[in-house]
């Protein structure tokens, strides 16, 4: 009986062992699946690993070409090390978040440090969602736009005769126009003061943003509107 019931378990044993060996193979397909999961979710780019471009929405039409916030204008950094002032407008395709912070390296002693600039830009990205709940790089995209002047003066005429002549200004002096008045404020507003650059550029950001008037840019522009009207 002994010589008929070894095979039996033998053959119990072996079944055994290869349910165990599918049973492992299975996990690791399972796995690896997950991996794979988890690789293609790492594709989408959010800036600073927090903020997503995807639903980044330019509500200015004649801007939508000069804001650069989607498609391949997404990254992770403000810090492309790009060579845009190479040729003629192609500061346009710098991604925007990038050209605010460039914008904030001003005034010598600051020249250059751009993960300096860069830092504050997270700071203020995180700041601006504290306040509001929403996307800041949305806030930022409209702090621009309503900042840019729609219309400008400049001199006409020469030999003596100078006079001031209302002209309509470019989308894309508009953008550069309304990235310096943001920085301007916000450095101002810093300047011998207990708040952080941080601070100030995201109180700025979010007034610009609101269209209110507590803002520098906003009321900058208002003021170069104004004197233009009069010169038409």
């Amino acid at each position: 009986m002994a010589d008929v019931e070894e095979p039996q378990y033998e053959e119990e044993v072996a079944e055994e062992e290869a349910e165990g060996e599918e049973g492992e193979d299975a996990e690791e397909e399972e796995e690896e699946e997950d991996e794979y999961a988890a690789i293609g979710g790492a594709t989408d780019v959010k800036l600073f690993g927090k903020w997503s471009f995807d639903d980044v929405e330019v509500r200015d039409i004649s801007l939508v070409d000069y804001i650069a916030c989607t498609g391949d204008h997404a990254v992770f950094l403000p810090h492309t090390a790009g060579r845009y002032q190479k040729k003629r407008f192609r500061k346009a395709s710098c991604p925007i978040v990038e050209r605010l912070a460039c914008c904030l390296m001003r005034k010598g002693r600051n020249s250059g440090k751009k993960l300096m600039a860069c830092r504050i830009v997270q700071h203020t990205l995180e700041i601006i969602h504290l306040l509001t709940d929403q996307n800041p790089i949305q806030v930022v995209v409209d702090a621009i736009i309503n900042s840019g002047p729609r219309e400008d003066s400049t001199r006409v005429g020469g030999a003596g005769v100078v006079r001031r002549q209302a002209v309509d200004m470019s989308p894309f002096r508009r953008v550069n126009y309304a990235l310096y008045l943001l920085a301007t404020g916000a450095r101002e507003a810093s300047f011998r003061n207990l708040k952080t650059m941080a601070e100030c550029l995201a109180e700025e950001l979010i007034n610009a943003a609101r269209g209110s008037s507590n803002s520098y840019a906003i009321k900058k522009k208002d003021e170069i509107e104004r004197v233009a009207k009069s010169n038409r």
